[in-house]
């Protein structure tokens, strides 16, 4: 049923162009030429067009590396970002949480904004800690959390720590990083193998 769809409209497609072309060398017979240079200009732009749509995913894959997550080899690999830090997509208690990888910070830390979103409210929490930032000391509060998953890779169970302070992106610190026995660096990648 799909094939008949996608048949369909490209005959649509394929009348219409030809309509169009017509149309377009009916109205410029005078000049015939240009008209020509012009047709041929404005079919490599379509073509480049379909051509731009059908490469799109091996394009941004190039222009945009994103993170592979290899849950049965227990290996994640991280792409060097343009800001030069290496960032992991995962997910707390369930809720979706960026992490800068921060190998000077001893836990996990997470932002008040994704503290919440995973169900954690900075109001209910004890801020009795202190943490010596590069903004200064600010409080955290101890935390467990339910569950971390990146990909198929879940732990349970995990020790973190919420800011009281302004922090943009939450950590990804040696806490979770020593749950992996290979943490390396190659060719632009960071790879995090159990």
């Amino acid at each position: 049923m799909n094939t008949n769809f996608d048949t369909a409209n490209l005959v649509y497609l394929l009348v219409l162009g030809c309509a169009i072309m017509i149309w377009f060398f009916a109205a410029n017979c005078d000049s015939l030429g240009k008209t020509v240079q012009q047709a041929a200009v404005w079919g490599l732009i379509f073509i480049g067009v379909i051509a731009v749509i059908g490469l799109w995913d091996d394009i941004s894959a190039t222009v945009s590396p994103r993170q592979s997550v290899n849950a049965e080899q227990g290996r994640i690999e991280l792409p060097r970002a343009p800001d030069g830090h290496y960032y992991l997509a995962a997910e707390v208690n369930g809720a979706p949480v960026r992490f800068v990888v921060d190998t000077g910070a001893s836990d996990i830390v997470l932002s008040r904004e994704d503290a919440i979103a995973a169900g954690l409210h900075p109001d209910d929490l004890n801020f009795t800690g202190q943490a010596n930032t590069a903004n200064g000391i600010v409080r955290i509060a101890p935390v467990r959390l339910d569950s971390i998953a990146a990909g198929g890779i879940i732990d349970r169970d995990v020790r973190a720590v919420v800011n009281s302070g302004e922090l943009r992106e939450s950590l990804l610190g040696m806490g979770y990083l020593e749950r992996f026995t290979s943490v390396q660096i190659t060719g632009g990648t960071l790879v995090l193998q159990r």
